[in-house]
């Protein structure tokens, strides 16, 4: 299955591939170690075959989807676990 992402959105890392192309128009093969395990892109576009072009700090590269995870989703919303409780309005209160 492959995975869905939006253009600018944020992914990170999960796995190394056992190469990584560049994202130009004469793509070069680089070794797995020029981007790290967990750093972050942004996704700039998509290309047949669920691959992926996603900007990183030392380049531009095209990743399959089984190699990213989107993280915008989880800055977005926290888990429940730390969704602080709503206090409840204080009525009809003077300080007279």
């Amino acid at each position: 299955m492959t995975k869905e992402f939006t253009i600018g959105e944020t992914v990170r890392v999960i796995a190394l591939p056992p190469y990584i192309k560049t994202a130009e128009p004469m793509p070069m093969l680089r070794p797995p170690d020029t981007i790290r395990l967990r750093e972050e892109g942004i996704v700039t576009d998509r290309r047949p075959g669920g691959y992926w072009v996603v900007r990183f700090d030392r380049g531009t590269f095209l990743l399959d989807s089984q190699y990213i995870e989107s993280i915008t989703s989880e800055a977005e919303s926290p888990p429940a676990s730390h969704v602080e409780p709503s206090l409840p309005a204080d009525s009809d209160r003077s300080d007279d």
